[in-house]
């Protein structure tokens, strides 16, 4: 019987493979003096920014994701504090996504650090779908060293949730028809959509678990919420007929960064947007694709947040094109505002393929040839081994 017949005619499973506090293990993995001890990666806590992930140790501190550094500092002063490697994290989450990809054709990346997989009918191969996932886990820890979770269901909402009861280094199967009385009894802040401010507003009705808002007439939910109510109602019993999709390619590329402290220095602003517009031509050159749009995003000290965007005459994937436009629109932001700047980012988008009309400026062509030459140094080396004049005033921040 051909493998997608088999498939239709399986009780559907899905599984949710997510790697353990990731940032840090990775961290743990390639430092193993750091094992067993409070480390958060984020930065330096005298620095403003927040916490990007913390080991175990260091969560038994009540610190969290997105809690501020000098709150984490203060709730364990004894913790390590790791700025962290974002190029390590993406080779990780790469061999990460290779190691599921041996098991499943049908994966669906949600970040570097978890994954749905569709394994319907695939039992036959391992024994069982949790034999399956047992051999996940065990790869990716014997290949990668760290360890992952992994929740087994008939929907992805459910086996997303099951993932964070198998957490850390565990993995859990909701068994087929038993999706509501696994869900019932959890708190409904634990479903995948509702926010801090739906929590709020639905705990405030006496609906705290996922049991209690599966009851809930349809007609009253949708009076409450919305056209979000269907989704709820269903999800909370464990019906999710979502798909796993295969990810599509991605239809725009950005980098942003918050300062430290507010500026209005032109001089750090160009060179931050320069390195900013050199990280993402250079994404946009590996890809082989051209951009014929840039945006230039800037929040403020007050928090106004302004945008800007531009349709270039010629598609390009140049770092001074690129950069030369973002540089316009940041200036024509800053003209018309004297705040001091909290966040700066750039983008492009609408791509078109590598094709060009034959080059006749030599000093275009000489530009062409430069990026292609640091793109290849800065592969092999890293991306801060080569910088430019105006990236070279950041090198301490490097």
């Amino acid at each position: 019987m051909p493998d997608k017949a088999r498939r239709v005619m399986s009780i559907r499973r899905v599984m949710h493979v997510d790697l353990d506090a990731f940032f840090v293990s990775v961290e743990q993995a390639v430092r193993p003096e750091l094992k067993d001890k409070p480390v958060i990666v984020g930065g330096k806590p005298e620095r403003r920014g927040v916490v990007a992930a913390a080991s175990y140790e260091a969560r038994k501190f009540g610190i969290h994701s997105g809690m501020p550094l000098i709150t984490a500092k203060n709730l364990c002063p004894q913790a390590i504090f790791i700025e962290g490697n974002h190029q390590l994290y993406r080779e990780y989450s790469e061999k990460f996504m290779l190691i599921l990809s041996d098991f499943s054709p049908f994966l669906e990346p949600m970040g570097l650090d978890e994954a749905y997989l569709e394994v319907t009918g695939f039992e036959s191969l391992h024994g069982s779908i949790a034999q399956m996932a047992s051999k996940i886990r065990r790869r990716i820890t014997a290949e990668l060293g760290i360890n992952a979770s992994i929740g087994i269901a008939n929907s992805k909402v459910a086996a997303k949730i099951a993932t964070e009861r198998a957490k850390p280094n565990g993995q859990c199967e909701v068994p087929a028809g038993e999706e509501a009385s696994f869900l019932a009894p959890l708190d409904i802040a634990v479903m995948p959509g509702i926010g801090k401010k739906t929590e709020q507003h639905l705990k405030s009705l006496g609906i705290d678990t996922l049991g209690k808002l599966a009851a809930l007439p349809a007609s009253f939910l949708k009076s409450r919420l919305g056209a979000y109510a269907p989704y709820l109602s269903n999800a909370a019993m464990g019906i999710d007929n979502r798909p796993v999709e295969m990810p599509s390619e991605a239809k725009s590329i950005s980098r942003e960064t918050t300062f430290e402290t507010d500026t209005r220095n032109q001089t750090f602003l160009e060179a931050k947007l320069s390195y900013l517009s050199e990280k993402i031509t250079a994404t946009l050159r590996k890809r082989g694709k051209q951009a014929r749009v840039v945006q230039i995003k800037i929040r403020f000290a007050d928090f106004t947040t302004l945008t800007r965007q531009k349709h270039l005459g010629q598609p390009a994937s140049g770092n001074r094109e690129i950069f030369q436009t973002a540089l316009s629109l940041m200036n024509g932001i800053l003209d018309s505002d004297r705040q001091t700047v909290r966040l700066l980012g750039v983008g492009i988008s609408d791509f078109c393929g590598p094709e060009k009309q034959l080059e006749i400026d030599p000093a275009k062509a000489r530009l062409e040839k430069l990026d292609a030459s640091l793109d290849k140094i800065r592969q092999k080396y890293g991306f801060s081994s080569v910088q430019t004049g105006r990236t070279y005033r950041l090198k301490d921040m490097f």
